[in-house]
């Protein structure tokens, strides 16, 4: 039970820091084709851009790069939540709450039963014999 709580709180926290992180992806084209795709700084040239300015002074290469703004205010107050999202968490915390407890000492009654009693010998019944 303490590997299932350790997993879920370090995915939860793996969910805030990657919510909360700026992203940027930055990639560099050359004829239309993917050379290079770098996070959080420049993708690397493919040193053809060079060459190319130099003979026709046409460009085959772009840079795209687009980033993803994470979130600044991470303040909820309990008061902001309305009455019957409040009412919700607690009952379904209670209830969650509830499947981890785990249940008192029962002691499960060790009675021992006899055998059942045979009508039919099933040996000589279906004539098996040892040899």
């Amino acid at each position: 039970m303490g590997k299932i709580c350790s997993l879920i709180s370090t995915l939860l926290s793996l969910l805030v820091l990657l919510s909360t992180v700026s992203w940027t992806v930055d990639k560099h084209l050359c004829m239309g084709r993917v050379m290079d795709v770098a996070f959080f700084h420049d993708a690397d040239s493919c040193g053809m851009e060079d060459a190319m300015t130099e003979m026709n002074g046409k460009h085959c290469c772009d840079d795209e790069s687009f980033t993803v703004e994470g979130q600044d205010d991470l303040k909820l107050s309990w008061d902001e939540v309305n009455v019957n999202t409040q009412k919700f968490l607690i009952a379904f915390l209670q209830s969650y709450l509830e499947l981890l407890v785990l249940p008192l000492g029962e002691d499960v009654p060790e009675t021992i039963y006899p055998p059942p009693l045979l009508v039919q010998d099933l040996i000589v019944l279906h004539e098996v014999f040892l040899i």
